[in-house]
């Protein structure tokens, strides 16, 4: 099919919930994705945050294959070697305590799971989260997202969600209390323009779920698996501060779709049979292109290539006079400019070159593979400062 009949037949056969790019991808190989007319771009937005080792690597292709070939799928009701492995690797790499794993199928179910959990240890039901923050689009999750029409998509909303202002002590303070269960926080606000909050905060917050009892949530759906140049923000991120869950999804299977919380073998007491579960989490496909993810970032180490790709775009935003900032860590950055980013946008795009928007009108946000190449980003850089 080419472009413009894959446009009609989606435009005619399918629900029209978001706004699309005229593009329509049919392959991908490392940074690069293919159009269905053969035209070539340089995809720096990752197909929103998910492909963290680039897109379709061949050693997640394998793992795919191999574990379609022998068992696709069979459910939680038995053991399974490929998810006991991917457990264990999780944990090897998860901050200590959060040292067990329980799987889902995307970020805002590995969400609601989180705040489950944290109301079944508390015996409390009162959720806090932080002004623009996102969490996804199911019942808890888009009652705690107070971002611009998102939480209002949401209603009637589920009563007990809270907001305090993020990187603010003294809102957090006033508004996390002894009936609070949870307290859910992205560590770097993606969608809101990749806003940051400093570490003292993060010391500050964790200090104060301790003194009320709440238990405190990291939304690592964007943050985690690498992106920010360290396994996870919760940690050597955040000024060494762990919370009692990770929630992780996007890049966690390299675009299979796959969730997980990571909880605190103290949390773990409070769950028993029954309290969470779900069909399709911890399915073999899943669980070997999860393995296989981590593998690949561990043996190319794209840690330390996320934190060389950061470098390279602030040095290329630091010939632009019209760059106010650059936010962000790793390979999550947002780009400020003293006006609009949506011109910058387009003129990448016309250059064939993806990047996104955020909800803040002046940021363009990069979120590439970790396995971007300083080459490529020199190609991003010619297009934004020509």
């Amino acid at each position: 099919m080419r472009s413009e009949e894959i446009f009609n037949a989606e435009q005619k056969f399918q629900l029209a919930t978001y706004s699309k790019l005229d593009l329509a991808i049919v392959r991908g190989s490392g940074s690069w994705v293919w159009t269905a007319d053969n035209e070539k771009y340089l995809d720096l937005y990752g197909g929103h945050a998910v492909c963290a080792v680039g897109h379709s690597h061949p050693a997640v292709v394998k793992a795919i294959s191999e574990q379609a070939g022998k068992l696709m799928f069979y459910s939680n009701v038995v053991y399974s070697d490929v998810r006991a492995k991917a457990a264990e690797k999780l944990a090897s790499i998860a901050p200590a305590p959060l040292l067990k794993a329980f799987f889902c199928n995307s970020g805002t179910e590995a969400n609601e799971n989180a705040m489950r959990i944290a109301r079944l240890a508390t015996g409390r039901s009162n959720i806090v989260s932080f002004a623009k923050g996102f969490h996804g689009r199911t019942a808890d999750s888009i009652s705690a997202t107070f971002l611009g029409k998102y939480r209002t998509l949401g209603e009637p909303n589920v009563p007990g969600h809270a907001e305090a202002q993020f990187g603010d002590v003294d809102s957090m303070d006033a508004v996390i209390d002894a009936e609070t269960a949870g307290v859910i926080i992205e560590p770097i606000q993606s969608m809101a323009g990749v806003r940051e909050a400093s570490p003292e905060f993060f010391k500050c917050l964790r200090a104060r779920c301790h003194e009320v009892g709440a238990v405190l949530i990291f939304d690592e759906v964007q943050t985690g698996v690498g992106r920010t140049g360290s396994w996870f923000f919760a940690g050597s991120e955040a000024a060494g501060i762990v919370p009692d869950i990770i929630s992780l999804a996007k890049s966690l299977g390299s675009g299979v779709p796959v969730g997980a919380c990571l909880v605190s073998d103290e949390l773990t007491k409070a769950i028993k049979e029954n309290d969470l579960g779900t069909t399709f989490g911890g399915g073999m496909i899943a669980m070997a292109a999860v393995n296989a993810t981590i593998e690949v970032i561990e043996r190319e180490d794209l840690l330390a290539s996320a934190k060389n790709v950061e470098l390279w775009v602030r040095n290329a935003c630091s010939h632009n006079r019209t760059v106010k900032a650059v936010h962000g860590k790793g390979c999550l950055l947002g780009i400020e400019f003293d006006g609009s980013a949506r011109p910058f946008y387009t003129r990448l795009l016309e250059a064939k070159i993806i990047t996104g928007m955020s909800s803040d009108p002046n940021v363009l946000r990069l979120l590439p593979p970790l396995s971007v190449t300083e080459s490529e980003i020199q190609l991003f850089a010619e297009v934004l400062n020509g």
